[in-house]
């Protein structure tokens, strides 16, 4: 597989990943009540803004590497 073919289902696969990951989050949100405690909620967000960056990351490295 070349690197432009990896590069387009690398970036399709993120957008889909992206889309889905933000409205489960908000869905997580939402069942948890995270809005009860203004620190609570700030934690959460920060940690759920930072979690998705992993899956990106894998998905990114696999998109650069070399054919």
């Amino acid at each position: 597989m070349n690197i432009r073919l990896r590069k387009f289902i690398g970036t399709v696969t993120l957008l889909i990943f992206l889309s889905i990951y933000v409205l489960l989050a908000m869905l997580v949100a939402i069942v948890l009540q995270v809005n009860s405690s203004k620190v609570i909620e700030v934690l959460y967000y920060l940690i759920a803004g930072f979690f998705w960056t992993i899956p990106a990351g894998i998905i990114i490295w696999w998109m650069q590497r070399p054919d």
